[in-house]
């Protein structure tokens, strides 16, 4: 859903009313789960303080300065993908307050803490406002520099982090890596957009082009060999997934979704017989009760909550999140099973398909192959994220590590999830009008 070409701020207005009717309901949503959490505590005689009105209080103000700022600038792009996330980031803060994430001892230290949501929006909102009427296109100009902050980010981790839980975290653990899902996908997109015919080329149709391939075949074994090294398996399998997926839309080839699949299912094996962290998820999710007090107890535990939730989960505040370890990063997911039930859970799954049907709605409209790859290469990453973190919490497939984009705590990961949504949104404003070739036509 788009809107047309409004020439006025009150043709705008009218114009985005869809998406304004949406965000009132996600913000009547968001409220009757917080009444839900302010119900349950009382039942326990705890008094509801100012502090606890301070998320909904930042939440409602940053979804009115989008709306109003996009309607101010006759924005034109999609205005569901606004309201999918301002949902899942509304349900990401109902499950932070509900899990005490962010539990603070007075007012300042309360508003420090919950600033990180309307501080994403904001990111969000001038991502979208910078790079709208085409101005995305400028990204292409560099593919070798966003190539060398992807490197980069993954050896200053390397060099300045410390290793907790098998991963390894920048100080404050922060996990400056999420931001590679952006940079690595900036320079796909301008690398096989720039050099599509020569990707293209295979030599008889099977052999593919060795030296078109080169420099990107060099990018990419440094980038994995510092993933391999940080343990970071999650981002390992996403960029490993995106990398063929793209080639072969850029180029037309399905060779390199074939070759693609072929190094996958290898470098699985090689990753199960050299790294002993990845072989220990695998009999976790294979045989989870041969250790159902050690490395399973996370997974069990998440299953053991989703189940007691039944169909329509025991209501926001009655569950029983705490016997989750680490239940608002990873396990999020099993906590909304649980005080949502399977009906709740579906409703999330649903809005993150939204999600990702106007990811893909968008990039089916571009024209220029850049911004198709960028924003099927967004859309993509914020997928496979999904799927890994659902999957794993459900044991559909072993753990991964990665949080679930939106809902999650995570500012790294919420503050990069926004920032792709902001570049989806620019690429859905459309192109600039060609004031150039217009004059030709009409000489």
């Amino acid at each position: 859903m788009t809107a047309a070409n409004p020439a006025s701020w009150r043709e705008s207005w009218t114009a985005r009313a869809p998406e304004r009717h949406w965000l009132w309901l996600c913000v009547f949503a968001v409220s009757v789960g917080f009444l839900l959490i302010f119900g349950a505590q009382r039942s326990v005689e705890r008094l509801i303080e100012a502090r606890d009105l301070l998320p909904l209080a930042l939440y409602v103000p940053s979804l009115m300065v989008v709306h109003l700022s996009l309607v101010a600038v006759r924005f034109r792009g999609d205005q569901l993908l606004v309201v999918a996330v301002a949902l899942l980031s509304g349900l990401g803060i109902l499950m932070h307050y509900r899990l005490g994430a962010f539990g603070a001892d007075t007012l300042t230290g309360a508003i420090r803490q919950y600033a990180l949501y309307p501080a994403g929006m904001g990111v969000m909102l001038l991502v979208t406002l910078g790079a709208m009427r085409g101005r995305y296109r400028h990204l292409a100009s560099w593919p070798w520099l966003w190539a060398l902050i992807s490197l980069g980010l993954l050896a200053a981790l390397v060099v300045t982090g410390q290793r907790y839980r098998g991963a390894i975290y920048a100080a404050g653990f922060l996990t400056p890596s999420e931001f590679l899902k952006l940079s690595l996908v900036i320079y796909l997109a301008a690398f096989i957009s720039a050099r599509a015919a020569a990707l293209g080329a295979w030599r008889h149709g099977v052999l593919p082009p060795v030296r078109a391939l080169l420099p990107l075949a060099g990018v990419w074994l440094v980038l994995c060999a510092l993933l391999l090294w940080q343990r970071d398996l999650g981002m390992f399998a996403i960029v490993n997934l995106v990398l063929p997926l793209l080639l072969t839309l850029g180029t037309g080839r399905i060779g390199y979704l074939l070759l693609g699949l072929a190094a996958v299912s290898g470098g699985t094996l090689v990753l199960l017989r050299f790294f002993s962290h990845g072989a220990r998820r695998i009999d976790a999710w294979l045989n989870p009760f041969a250790d159902p007090t050690g490395a399973s107890w996370q997974l069990l535990q998440g299953l053991s909550g989703m189940y007691s939730g039944g169909l329509w989960g025991q209501g926001f505040g009655a569950g029983n999140p705490e016997y989750i370890p680490i239940a608002a990063s990873d396990f999020v997911y099993a906590v909304v099973g649980e005080e949502l039930g399977f009906f709740g859970s579906v409703l999330v799954v649903m809005f993150f398909l939204l999600l990702f049907q106007r990811g893909f709605a968008i990039a089916l409209r571009c024209r220029g192959l850049f911004a198709r790859l960028l924003a099927l290469g967004l859309t993509t990453v914020l997928m496979v994220q999904t799927f890994l973190n659902i999957g794993g919490v459900t044991k559909l497939i072993p753990l991964t590590g990665l949080t679930l984009p939106f809902i999650s705590q995570g500012g790294s990961s919420l503050l990069a999830s926004l920032m792709a949504v902001g570049l989806l949104l620019a690429i859905s404003d459309g192109e600039p009008k060609s004031r150039g070739r217009t004059k030709r036509r009409k000489g």
